[in-house]
Order: structure tokens, then C-alpha cells, then sequence
């Protein structure tokens, strides 16, 4: 496209005229319009021009300067803006239009309602007020600075401590939130600490008023069974801290118990949404990797669920469902997190949390979740996907496990100008049995594949080098020289820590912590390995399987549920100090958080089995599936 010239906006202008003053309309959607054809000498002549089409082109930001102060309405979906901060020139806008554009999120939403005062609309929705408060921070700040200090030093030092330490709101908030902190900082500083504009006024997300009405539920009956009150998308409050069950204390004297409260319950995949639906199974879910890495205790409390035809990704302070994709006759049984880097057409870099699923049908959906569309399908296997796994060391590399005894690894590259992956498979790996876990090895994830099978655990070659595209397993590895016991189902598998192994089967009662270092420098030439035994965790003997174990790395925590509704949880890092036992010592779990009470018109929620555990990188918040369609919420305290 060509710059845009004076005889084009004449043409595309509404009332017809031979005037560029006297426009009050323009469209210009559709022309692959880039930012620097936006020429505010040319459009600067509009001088009573109060709509403005720029849909459907290839935006990435808008000029500061296109001097149309009187415009009303502005219109700019399907475009590539990043930012929203320059939309502050238009301060008589009422209605503006973002939708379709991927970079944005909904705390650029959020920041539109602040810069433009006059706004009634966004994307077709009223507009709700965000406030944020600073003040408190400011007036101890300041008590504590010393007089003689340089003004431009303490306000300096006053901007960074309230970006650092104002917490607020959803995870989804997170941008927003620094961003409308650091605005009313500003105002404080500027007027010497007077009050600034909303600053005292009480935070409150337009969500949270929403979710504030979501308590009361109605009762629903399950056959034969208590009663429970969990509609879709809904939460209930929960009764006391739950209760835990103490154990014994090693010689050493022990971990001491740490105490969760359930914040969430939530009913959010039934079919149909009916509160009735008790029977949709939930089988994994994932906590978003966090916003800021490289920062100490940089964590997510966004965890992504699968279960029945929904995916839902849920913010788990609040308990909202912040988004939700559905696929009728779909049932997901995995999901998986990555962080892509991609190049805008300009060449600009832009971070992208991308969420891939898959299950019954064989396929893997990549979702991008901010921007709430599915970018691609990949028609990854003929028969159900167990399970996904992204490489640690590679950002477009996905593991796919599937019923047809085969794991693929694919390269997802990166998407296109309309947000199209290409994926390519780069290897399969060939087993004897279906692949139920995957673990990339933590010193070597490129070298190596950890897989947890209904035939036991066995290690294959990934590295792309070696030309063999179609590979066998290498090692198949025995917990016991029982032959009952060595080729049982592996169907919990993780590392504790860059060594150390957790794996668990069904019907055995135990969990292994294994040395991986220590088990492959003697492998030899073996094909059958046993393991170097660290320890073994005491567990449910229950026979039934699919119990997904967890490892929380950063506090050396194991965590797995059971078929009576609670989680076990071991803080192992004093195992890990003692050398290994001279016979078989089962170690007890430092505690059992039991199923606690929902409360919801007085009515209990029944026990149920716990599929599935997962807990964030700091072990603030962790999240719990059953197979009876509930979402379970705690929170460390």
C-alpha cells in the first residue's frame, strides 16, 4: 500500500466533499496499512473528523501525534497493536474498538478506561471504572525519608517501590495494575503527596463485583449420594482450613506441616453447563509460566484445567474463569505451557504464553489464551493423546504421547502474520506399551526422554542429531527384583530436583525417589536397569490407577492425590541429605490434606477421588481435579 494521499481520504471520506476539513467520517479498513502510513501532516488536516475506520489492516502502534482532537469513534480491530498508551491524543473519544488484535490483553482494556476519560465503549461493552491506591504507601514512604535527600532521588526511589511492591487483583492483571500504579505514584509525587485522582477509593476489578454474586448456589442431588451445590464457572466458599492428618516425625524431628486453606470450588467443565453434571472427568492441569522470569519468587496463580470438552484457564485468587474454549464431542485429557517469542511484520519481538491441549481425538489444539482464539491444529495421531510436554530448553518443541504406543516430537515454529503455526515432526519414539507420563530428563532434556508407561518407565534418545528419525527404547528401568512388581504401570513421574526422580505405579503403596545420575552411570550395556532406590514414600495401596504425581522443585515437595479425596504431601529435602536406607523404609508424608466441606446453602460436597495435584512454583496456590467435575483452589497461609 502506498501512502495515503490526499484524493484516497476525499474518496473513502464521509459527507462527500472536495474539502479535507470537512470530513466527519473515514474508512480506511482494509488497505494493509502499516504504522508509518499514518502521515499526521496529512490526517492532521481533518479537522471535524469524529469517526475513523483502521480495521482489518497491519497496525502495530498508533502515531502520537495525529492531531484529531475531536474525534468520537475509532475503530482498529484485526490489526497487530501492541500498546494502547498513545490513544491518550484522543481525549473526546467515546467508542473505540480493539477486538483481533493478538498482542493486546485485557489489561490493555483496563488502561483505555484511565487515558480516556470520555469513553463509553469498548469493543461493543460498557466501560467500568478500575481504581488502584497508593496513598498509604506514600505516607509511610515518605516518614521514612530523610529530609536532606535529592527530590529527583526519592522520587526515584518511591516509583520503584510502589511498582515492586503494590500487588493487586488477578494474575491476568498483572501489566495493568504495575502500569496504573506507577500513573498514580506519579500523581502523588507531582502534587507532594496530596491525594491523587481515585487514589483512596477502595480496588475493585468490574470481575470481582460479578464474582461477589456468584455465593448462593441452588442444590443439586447426585443418586445415592450427599448433596452438592457447584454450578458452571461458579465458586462456593469453603468451611474452616481443612483438616490434616499428622504423621510421624523422622529421627531428625521432621518437617513441620504447612498449612493450606481452600479458597475455590468450581464446577466450570460441565457438559451443557448443568450444575447436574457430576460425572465429567477432570485429568490435568498446569500453572501458566510466570510473567517475570529472572526475578526471585516470580510465580503464575493462572492454572490451566482440561476435563470433558473444556478447556478453562482460572485465576486463582479470585477463583474467576478468566477464559474457556470448548469443542463439542472433544474430551481433553492434557494441557501444556510455553512461552514464544514472535517477530511482529515489522521485526518487532513480542512474548506470547501459548496453551496447547489435546486428547480423544488425536489432535492439539494451540491456543492463544490472552487474545481467546485457537491459532492451530495439528493432527498429531490417529488414536487419543495421553498426554503433552514442551521442551524445557526449546519453546516450539512439543512432546505428544499417544494410545498408538508412540511419542512424537514435534516443532511447533512460531506463527505467521494471520497466526498460523507450520508444525513439522522431527522423531517418534516407538513403545511397547502406552505412554502415559512424559519427563525430559532435567540435566540433559535434549539427550534424553523419561517416559512412564502401562508397561513401566523407560528412557529414549531425542537428540536431533543422530539420523535415526523412528527410534525404540533405550533402558527400560525396575523398581524391584520382584518380575510382579518390575513391569507394573508407571503412571506418576517427575523430578524433585536436577537428579532426583519421583515415580510411582498403581497398587504398589509406594512412591520411588531415584538418583538418575546414579542409575544411568551404570548402565553398561544393559536394557534392563534397575534404579539407585533414594527413598520410598509411603502411599495409598489403593489398586486403581492414573493418579498423577507432582514435584514442586523449588521446596522439594512431592505431591499426588487418592481415591478418598485427599493429598498426600511430602517435603523430602531431609531425605534427600541422608544417605540411602540400608532396607526398605517406607517414609511416612509429612501430612494429608484431607477433602474439606464446601459449604453452599448448607450442603456438603461428597468425597471424591483426586486425579489430579498441581501446586505454582512458590507453592502459594495450589490446585486439585477429582473425577466428579470439580476444580479445587487452596492457598498456603
Amino acid at each position: 500500500m502506498a501512502p495515503l494521499t490526499p484524493q484516497l481520504l476525499l474518496q473513502r471520506g464521509r459527507p462527500k466533499t472536495d474539502r479535507l476539513g470537512k470530513i466527519q467520517s473515514l474508512n480506511l479498513s482494509g488497505l494493509e496499512l502499516l504504522s508509518e502510513h499514518l502521515d499526521p501532516n496529512l490526517l492532521g488536516r481533518l479537522k471535524k473528523l469524529k469517526e475513523l475506520d483502521l480495521s482489518n489492516n497491519l497496525l502495530e502502534t498508533l502515531p502520537a501525534n495525529l492531531g484529531l482532537s475531536h474525534l468520537r469513534i475509532l475503530r482498529c480491530t484485526n490489526n497487530q497493536l501492541g500498546d494502547v498508551t498513545t490513544l491518550h491524543q484522543f481525549p473526546e473519544l467515546e467508542e473505540l474498538s480493539l477486538e483481533g488484535n493478538p498482542f493486546l490483553t485485557v489489561s490493555d482494556n483496563l488502561k483505555v478506561s484511565f487515558l480516556l476519560p470520555k469513553l463509553r465503549k469498548v469493543n461493543g461493552k460498557d466501560t467500568a471504572s478500575t481504581c488502584s491506591q497508593v496513598t498509604a504507601l506514600w505516607q509511610k514512604f515518605i516518614a521514612t525519608v530523610n529530609p536532606e535527600e535529592e527530590a529527583n532521588k526519592v522520587q526515584a526511589d518511591f516509583m520503584r517501590s510502589a511498582v515492586r511492591d503494590v500487588r493487586y487483583g488477578p494474575e491476568s492483571l498483572f501489566e495493568f495494575t504495575q502500569w496504573r500504579v506507577r500513573m498514580i505514584a506519579e500523581e502523588l509525587v507531582a502534587s507532594g503527596g496530596a491525594q491523587a485522582h481515585e487514589a483512596n477509593a477502595s480496588v475493585e476489578h468490574p470481575q470481582a463485583a460479578v464474582g461477589s454474586k456468584l455465593r448462593a448456589r441452588k442444590v443439586t442431588k447426585r443418586p445415592d449420594d450427599d448433596e452438592i451445590s457447584l454450578p458452571p464457572t461458579k465458586r462456593v466458599r469453603a468451611s474452616p482450613p481443612a483438616q490434616t492428618e499428622d504423621s510421624p516425625m523422622d529421627a531428625a524431628g521432621g518437617q513441620a506441616a504447612l498449612h493450606l486453606e481452600p479458597l475455590h470450588f468450581l464446577q466450570c467443565h460441565s457438559r451443557n453447563n448443568s450444575p447436574k453434571d457430576l460425572e465429567t472427568q477432570l485429568w490435568a492441569c498446569a500453572f501458566e509460566p510466570a510473567r517475570e522470569e529472572g526475578h526471585s519468587g516470580a510465580t503464575s496463580q493462572t492454572v490451566a484445567t482440561c476435563g470433558g470438552e473444556a478447556v478453562c484457564v482460572i485465576d486463582c485468587q479470585t477463583g474467576l474463569v478468566l477464559h474457556k474454549y470448548k469443542v463439542p464431542g472433544e474430551e481433553f485429557f492434557s494441557v501444556a505451557w510455553t512461552a514464544l517469542t514472535v517477530a511482529t511484520q515489522a521485526g518487532h519481538k513480542k512474548r506470547w504464553n501459548m496453551l496447547a491441549a489435546a486428547g480423544l481425538r488425536g489432535m492439539v489444539r494451540l491456543l492463544h489464551v490472552r487474545a481467546g482464539f485457537c491459532c492451530s491444529v495439528i493432527r498429531a495421531h490417529k488414536k487419543a493423546i495421553a498426554t503433552l510436554c514442551f521442551s524445557p530448553t526449546h519453546e516450539t518443541h512439543l512432546f505428544t504421547a499417544s494410545y498408538d504406543k508412540r511419542i512424537i516430537l514435534w516443532d511447533i515454529g512460531v506463527p505467521n502474520h494471520d497466526y498460523k503455526f507450520q508444525a513439522s515432526q522431527l522423531l517418534t519414539l516407538n513403545c511397547s506399551s502406552v505412554p502415559l507420563r512424559l519427563c525430559p530428563v532435567a540435566t540433559c532434556p535434549d539427550s534424553f526422554l523419561l517416559a512412564g508407561c502401562e508397561g513401566g518407565c523407560g528412557c529414549w534418545d531425542v537428540r536431533l542429531d543422530q539420523p535415526q528419525k523412528q527410534r525404540v527404547c533405550e533402558v527400560n528401568f525396575v523398581f524391584s527384583g520382584d518380575s510382579e512388581v518390575s513391569g507394573q504401570r508407571v503412571d506418576g513421574l517427575a523430578f524433585v530436583n536436577e537428579d532426583v526422580v519421583a515415580s510411582k505405579g498403581s497398587g504398589q503403596g509406594t512412591i520411588y525417589l531415584w538418583s538418575w545420575s546414579q542409575t544411568w552411570a551404570s548402565r553398561g550395556s544393559q536394557s534392563v536397569l534397575p534404579v539407585v532406590i533414594l527413598a520410598q514414600l509411603q502411599w495409598s495401596p489403593t489398586s486403581l490407577a492414573y493418579f498423577s504425581l507432582s514435584t514442586c522443585p523449588d521446596k522439594n515437595l512431592v505431591l499426588c492425590g487418592d481415591e478418598e479425596g485427599s493429598v498426600w504431601i511430602y517435603d523430602v529435602e531431609h531425605l534427600l541429605k541422608q544417605p540411602p536406607p540400608l532396607e526398605t523404609t517406607l517414609q511416612p508424608p509429612t501430612q494429608i490434606l484431607k477433602w474439606p466441606q464446601p459449604v453452599a446453602l448448607g450442603q456438603p460436597v461428597t468425597k471424591t477421588m483426586v486425579n489430579t495435584v498441581v501446586a505454582n512454583a512458590a507453592f502459594t496456590y495450589l490446585t486439585a481435579l477429582t473425577d466428579s467435575n470439580i476444580v479445587s483452589i487452596w492457598k498456603t497461609c
